[in-house]
């Protein structure tokens, strides 16, 4: 019997199967490598982009500080509520809006509102009253894109309809489209979350949480809120934070990094030091399933709070200011109407009734550092903030305009606190020496053929400059501007920085110093004429306060000129390290003799002494004062009154300058200069009922001198 032969089917059948199997392994193998090695980074970059957010983190803001340290722009730590898109459910975000606003307004809790449209009495849509700005902006090409005269309810139709809120009530659609379209204009989305209410009670924030479920994509930040301590102190002078507007995104999104629902700073100091006081946002990263659930968080960058900016400004001293300046500016026009009613039986005018403004500026002399700095009419900068009825009645205050920084930027005609410059360049150029001997009376007739015959106060006689500057006599520089000549007036005008920006870091303007080229471009001609009227700080010269500050401080300064400044120092968050520290800066060195100082500035001090301008406040003041006094005429109403001065006068330590608008009596304008040699020499501060007191040990050194019992002696 034969045996049987291996069979070799078996065989293949095993190397077949072992060939699909090498083969299947080493597909996976390929694409294994393909994925992870030869397009590792392409299919993980698709990853990334697919699956993770990142979402900014908010910075506290940088704190400003007066020169003691106390806080003028704080932050208040507290609650906000957020949306985060990622979080919500898609076609949810109406019913959770108008669940939120029913719970907030419920609480009386505020939420941000910017929709320019409200509800009229009869139950219809009309846009809201000093809002045409941002009316303007909804119906532009940039959102809306309808007519310029498309009505309020025409708006309305389009936003329901754009944010799917038809079916509620005409309140609630009106509610959840002013959320829908403030989320529009921030840019919300996964990587930037919408404030949807800033400072919320900590028992609002409790509720929130308890109805987290029916509040999705909800979530409460721990934040900080700015808060001005005394809103009434100079909140032209901290300024103003808003929302930043898309000229300001695009100019500043790729090279800062701001976002569409940042704030920033707008005016004052929040403006200026926007870069130092912005702090750096910080980065969270949230990684999403595929079918959009949260899978972890992870903050990937830390936020950096802003740096603290001193200013040089004393609390104490600007309340006193401010005070002073509102209850004289108040005086002078009581004063002016009673003489109206009495004296003139109201017939007569010009007599201080119009006086409704003022301004005023203390420097250090000794690095021109802003002490004070006020201006009247003002406003209170928490009301500014918080409630749209306070800020709409201020932009209608279209005569007083309280908005306006005076200060820095109202500019005023000087009158005869010039004349001090204006001895010095004559003494400088020669025009005049100290002997010189000028007819001071009561006409000036050198233009009396050409029926010019401008007038002054006091028949003096032939008098030297000393006297001159004494009793303010017009006649006598009238004579010196024509001796020296237009040219050489505006060019140390200049040098003692009249008629050009003081190097403040804030805005302030350059004012105007009366000239050929200014004269020529209003229409006129310059003639000799004009010379001798801006000799005396008239014709078209207008100065600000603070141009005149420092004009007055560069004389207690022997004719250095130093850059003015209102910001001392600038720290880290903890104030532990100081990163920017200011120091004098010399502006101008105008090179005058010594000798002429002293003179000019011995003539200043005697107009503060029995016979001069000022004698009547100073005299007895137990502190030697310098000072010159000034009356403005005015194209139309009562005449401006001007007051700089120095103290003390052999050593100077502080300069300030007042001016008030259609002030008629000077007693006034130096009521305020006294009262701040007052509160800087003595401590005289405001009280709880808003009265200006001088301490008790203090009171008796001061001198009793007071507007009251004080009387204008001339110019």
């Amino acid at each position: 019997m034969e045996e049987n032969e291996p069979s070799n089917n078996g065989f293949c059948r095993y190397l077949f199967a072992g060939f699909i199997i090498f083969a299947a392994f080493a597909a996976c193998v390929y694409r294994l490598v393909d994925w992870q090695i030869i397009n590792g980074s392409k299919f993980l970059e698709l990853s990334n982009h697919t699956s993770v957010v990142t979402i900014s983190m908010d910075a506290a803001r940088g704190e400003i500080l007066d020169s003691d340290g106390n806080g003028l722009a704080v932050n208040k730590t507290g609650y906000a509520l957020v949306f985060n898109k990622i979080y919500m459910d898609s076609g949810s975000e109406n019913k959770t809006i108008i669940r939120l606003i029913r719970l907030l307004d419920k609480r009386g809790e505020k939420w941000e509102d910017t929709l320019p449209i409200e509800i009229n009495e009869k139950g219809g849509y009309q846009f809201k009253s000093g809002e045409e700005k941002e009316i303007k902006k909804l119906k532009s090409k940039d959102f809306l894109d309808v007519n310029s005269y498309a009505t309020a309810a025409e708006c309305m139709k389009y936003l329901a309809d754009q944010y799917d809120c038809n079916g509620y009530s005409a309140k609630d659609t009106r509610d959840i489209v002013s959320v829908r379209y403030n989320m529009t204009k921030d840019g919300f989305s996964n990587s930037t979350p919408y404030t949807f209410a800033e400072d919320v009670d900590k028992d609002t924030v409790l509720i929130v949480s308890e109805n987290s479920n029916k509040l999705q994509g909800i979530s409460v930040k721990i934040t900080t809120k700015r808060l001005y301590p005394d809103g009434t102190l100079l909140p032209h002078i901290l300024g103003t934070i808003g929302a930043i507007s898309q000229e300001e995104y695009d100019e500043l999104h790729e090279s800062k990094g701001y976002a569409l629902n940042d704030r920033i700073g707008k005016s004052g100091i929040e403006g200026a030091y926007e870069d130092n006081l912005r702090g750096t946002a910080g980065e969270k990263t949230v990684e999403l399933t595929s079918s959009g659930a949260v899978a972890s968080e992870k903050v990937t960058k830390e936020p950096s709070s802003g740096k603290t900016v001193y200013l040089t400004i004393n609390s104490n001293l600007q309340k006193v200011l401010n005070a002073s300046l509102a209850q004289n500016v108040q005086g002078a026009q009581s004063y002016g109407r009673q003489l109206c009613a009495q004296r003139y039986k109201g017939s007569s005018s010009g007599h201080g009734e119009d006086c409704i403004s003022g301004a005023a500026v203390v420097l250090r002399v000794k690095d021109f550092a802003v002490l004070a700095a006020s201006t009247y009419p003002s406003y209170d900068l928490n009301k500014y903030i918080d409630d749209s009825n306070y800020y709409n009645s201020l932009l209608k205050e279209t005569n007083s305009k309280p908005l306006i920084n005076r200060a820095f930027n109202g500019v005023f005609t000087p009158g005869s606190v010039v004349k001090p410059y204006v001895a010095l360049a004559a003494l400088q150029e020669g025009a005049i020496t100290t002997s010189t001997r000028i007819l001071g009376n009561s006409v000036y007739t050198r233009f009396a053929s050409s029926n010019f015959t401008p007038k002054s106060i006091g028949n003096y006689g032939m008098i030297t400059l000393n006297t001159a500057i004494k009793k303010s006599s017009n006649s006598f520089f009238y004579e010196v501007g024509y001796r020296l000549g237009i040219t050489d007036l505006n060019l140390y005008a200049k040098h003692f920085g009249l008629g050009v920006k003081t190097g403040l870091e804030l805005t302030e303007s350059a004012g105007t110093l009366a000239g050929p080229a200014e004269k020529e471009a209003a229409g006129g001609s310059w003639w000799d004429g004009n010379t001798v009227e801006a000799a005396v700080g008239q014709d078209d010269n207008k100065f600000t306060p603070l141009q005149l500050a420092a004009y007055v401080a560069t004389v207690a300064n022997n004719g250095v000129r130093l850059k003015t400044h209102i910001v001392d120092k600038v720290t880290d968050y903890s104030h532990s390290k100081t990163i920017y520290s200011s120091s004098p800066v010399v502006e101008d060195n105008i090179g005058i003799s010594q000798n002429y100082l002293d003179y000019v500035k011995a003539a200043m001090h005697s107009v503060t002494q029995s016979g001069g301008t000022a004698g009547s406040m100073f005299s007895s003041y137990s502190i030697p004062i310098a000072g010159k006094t000034g009356t403005a005429e005015r194209d139309t109403g009562s005449d401006n009154v001007t007051f700089v001065g120095f103290a003390p006068y052999e050593d100077p330590q502080i300069a300030v300058a007042v001016v008030l608008d259609h002030g008629a009596t000077g007693k006034y304008s130096m009521q305020v200069a006294k009262d701040v040699f007052d509160a800087y020499f003595y401590g005289k501060t405001v009280d709880s009922s808003g009265n200006l007191v001088i301490p008790s040990a203090s009171s008796t050194q001061s001198g009793q001198a007071s507007s009251a019992q004080s009387s204008s002696s001339g110019d």
